[in-house]
């Protein structure tokens, strides 16, 4: 074992998968000379060439497409967005091309893509880069939607969405690029579409991920020492949601508080509160609760953007309620 930055377990990801595969690339907005905007594709030019790591003009649009048609013609591409706000312009590609070529075409083409880059808020940048997508990729078939939180499994899921021959979505974020952990030294993968209980408890079943888990962890550490017990789960794969691992904890618990960056209306935990009040919906023995992102833009003053994201004493608020506490 080894502690490894995010940054670098997904860097780790990329280069054994193209050390594998010649047919694997990595292209975006400097990605090459630059090393990548946050660093996570450090030393790939000079190991691998001008021709699998490509620097590409400020034309989400255009490099989309060519990776689209790349896939199509039996390459396996990856996309960088330097921030999953500016996939918008090239959303067409995405969403009419990568996700449908497979069913439009009566499954003459598989498209082996993989975008990738961080999403959601880091601070002061703004309304127009502060935005989490991971609820609009989700809900579009075809698309694979995976958002890791810490950087064991973005090496493991990285690596599985490469190896994918679907198109990927696959979301980072900038305030995670320099957190540490363990790595093993060899190999290894995480099937996508596994969720995975990070800490058993009994009394409430947390739900999160992506950088969200952070707050639910520091929420957990002041929760332990009332004696509550949480069960913290990180769903890691959007899309496929994995629905059973959520059912299973929620009918130990009989709570459920679902904790998320997108905006309320027609989020992530929209969806996992709708399967669970169908399936599960003698096993409550309280309301479902969800934490959201406020319904309004990204602020740029400081205040606002703290009351903006999820807190942890929101989530502690919230625990203590489903609690009648």
């Amino acid at each position: 074992m080894r502690q490894i930055q995010f940054r670098q377990a997904v860097m780790e990801a990329m280069s054994e998968e193209m050390i594998l595969d010649d047919r694997v690339f990595l292209m975006g907005e400097e990605v090459a000379e630059y090393n990548g905007a946050y660093k996570a594709s450090k030393g790939m030019l000079e190991k691998f060439g001008p021709k699998r790591v490509i620097d590409t003009p400020i034309s989400e649009l255009g490099f989309s497409g060519i990776g689209v048609g790349a896939a199509m013609n039996g390459l396996r591409p990856i996309i960088e967005f330097m921030t999953f706000n500016f996939s918008l312009v090239g959303i067409d590609q995405i969403i009419n091309n990568a996700a449908k070529m497979m069913q439009m075409s009566g499954g003459q083409f598989n498209i082996p893509i993989v975008f990738r880059g961080p999403t959601g808020s880091a601070g002061q940048l703004g309304a127009t880069h502060s935005q989490s997508f991971d609820n609009w990729f989700a809900n579009c078939p075809g698309l694979k939607v995976i958002v890791p939180s810490n950087p064991y499994d973005a090496k493991g899921l990285l690596k599985s969405s490469i190896r994918d021959d679907n198109p990927v979505i696959f979301m980072e974020s900038e305030v995670m690029y320099g957190d540490k952990m363990d790595i093993p030294e060899e190999e290894y993968v995480i099937p996508i579409g596994s969720a995975k209980i990070c800490k058993e408890g009994n009394s409430v079943t947390i739900v999160s991920y992506g950088k969200m888990m952070k707050t639910v962890f520091e929420a957990d550490q002041e929760l332990i020492k009332e004696g509550i017990s949480v069960e913290i789960l990180d769903l890691r794969t959007i899309r496929p949601l994995d629905y059973d691992t959520i059912l299973k904890s929620v009918k130990k618990t009989n709570r459920l508080i679902i904790v998320e960056e997108s905006w309320p209306f027609g989020s992530i935990s929209s969806e996992i509160s709708y399967h669970v009040q169908k399936n599960a919906f003698d096993y409550l023995d309280a309301p479902i609760e969800r934490i959201c992102a406020a319904d309004v833009p990204m602020a740029y003053a400081p205040n606002l953007v703290k009351e903006f994201l999820p807190k942890v004493d929101t989530i502690i608020k919230k625990v203590k309620s489903v609690l009648y506490l």
